[in-house]
């Protein structure tokens, strides 16, 4: 199972295009709620999470994905939950996926230590550690990061590459007509 957290102040489009890419994969994902059920996004959307963060279950997570956006990364850093579901699936070798800001929560955990990331312009100084790639989305052992929302579809498709192979990523590339 694929666990996408969302916090109040989430960006819509850095959580649900990797939702969307992961679903045309056929991959089990579910949406989790940090500040409820229904969690409002950095535009003012609402959307509704599939489970809020109390049922998430963690005998089967393949990948966690945090979305960026402000204060979603902020709610999402200060949540003890969050960060339990980031220990339990490093230490389960699960992928772990962050975009925009959210990359500075790994890096202040000290996970990006030597690993190649990326971040939004500005927050690379949080990703400790870490070496700054000149890459829009990067994958470095079992760490997916990216810049912001306009590489949203590209890091989903990451993701799913990871997850699948490089030709269901491709296939889906192709379908939705991304370059």
């Amino acid at each position: 199972m694929v666990y996408l957290f969302l916090a109040d102040g989430f960006e819509i489009i850095e959580a649900m295009a990797p939702v969307d890419m992961l679903r045309r994969a056929k991959l089990q994902v579910k949406t989790v709620g940090v500040t409820g059920k229904t969690v409002c996004s950095s535009c003012g959307v609402e959307v509704v999470s599939d489970i809020t963060i109390d049922k998430m279950e963690y005998n089967d997570v393949e990948a966690i994905i945090l979305p960026g956006g402000m204060p979603g990364t902020l709610n999402l850093e200060n949540s003890i939950e969050v960060q339990n579901a980031i220990d339990k699936a490093v230490s389960a070798n699960a992928l772990v996926c962050a975009i925009c800001a959210a990359p500075s929560i790994l890096g202040h955990k000290g996970l990006l230590n030597g690993r190649e990331a990326i971040a939004f312009p500005g927050f690379e100084g949080d990703l400790d550690g870490a070496v700054i790639s000149n890459e829009y989305v990067v994958k470095d052992g079992n760490f997916i990061t990216a810049k912001g929302a306009g590489v949203a579809t590209e890091f989903g498709l990451e993701i799913v590459k990871a997850l699948t192979d490089d030709d269901t990523a491709e296939n889906i590339r192709k379908t939705i007509q991304c370059r």
